[in-house]
């Protein structure tokens, strides 16, 4: 890869910083219908030392209305991105209707695990390519500049994978790693994230990632994944500013965007 490749979007936080290691908190499912929310995530993050974060905007969420026909929206998102946070793509409606016949093993993904939000999980190619295509176009209209598409629930058949590329994205995300989409070198990267929707799984959460993060803390990349109902439990939030604020001394926060400029320009070097 040539040095003008690697580093066509660099990174906000400079590369001389990199003398620690990194943090990557991303916001999922951010929409008009979730603003609220999503904006009080933001401003306390940033009140930990978080000023960047990668915020997974929906185009229509659960078929509520396209987000950039909301202009109070749009004007908020622009405003974040001046300020260095980073707008991704994420699915299209954020919704996957269910499918006539399943196996078990698709039934516990796509329903047990995702409540029918894994709406890339089987898209075909040509499905999956019109959806991201048409995301990033009215992300571009509306005066935004994604360049990272996330699946819903981190769930790509390899067909949307292969779209996302076609699409001209420069990354994704798995649950467990960061694909870059230009070199499809895979780094692996292990994401904190909760499940909130009932009391089991918010004391199995609680207690996974509390183990979690121990377990990874001398990775060179850190993720923490938050939805915006975290936010409405206490105890579940608590946790996670506590990492936040037991990560800032030691990492550099960065959006995956930059972070990937990073590993790009270090090859190119």
């Amino acid at each position: 890869m040539t040095s003008v490749a690697a580093t066509q979007f660099l990174p906000v936080v400079a590369t001389a910083s990199a003398t620690k290691d990194f943090l990557v908190v991303s916001i999922h499912d951010v929409a008009p219908a979730t603003q609220l929310i999503a904006s009080k995530i933001v401003s306390e993050l940033a009140q930990s030392g978080v000023h960047h974060c990668s915020l997974l905007v929906v185009p229509n969420y659960h078929h509520r209305g396209a987000s950039m026909q909301d202009r109070d929206f749009v004007s908020w998102l622009r405003q974040l991105e001046t300020g260095g946070h980073e707008i991704v793509i994420h699915g299209y409606f954020h919704e996957r209707p269910k499918a006539g016949r399943e196996s078990v093993a698709d039934k516990v993904v796509t329903q047990f695990y995702t409540q029918g939000e894994g709406e890339f999980y089987d898209l075909g190619y040509e499905e999956a390519f019109r959806r991201i295509i048409a995301a990033r176009n009215e992300f571009f209209a509306a005066g935004l500049k994604p360049s990272g598409f996330v699946a819903p629930a981190w769930l790509l058949s390899h067909h949307g994978l292969r779209a996302a590329r076609d699409a001209e994205m420069e990354y994704t995300t798995h649950l467990r790693n960061v694909i870059d989409l230009r070199s499809d070198e895979t780094f692996p990267a292990r994401s904190l994230v909760y499940s909130v929707r009932n009391g089991w799984r918010r004391a199995t959460s609680l207690a996974w990632n509390a183990a979690l993060s121990r377990l990874l803390r001398d990775k060179p990349l850190m993720r923490l994944s938050i939805h915006p109902p975290d936010y409405s439990h206490p105890a579940i939030w608590h946790q996670i500013v506590d990492l936040v604020n037991g990560m800032a001394p030691v990492r550099t926060p960065t959006t995956y965007q930059d972070w990937v400029a990073d590993q790009r320009i270090k090859r190119a070097l």
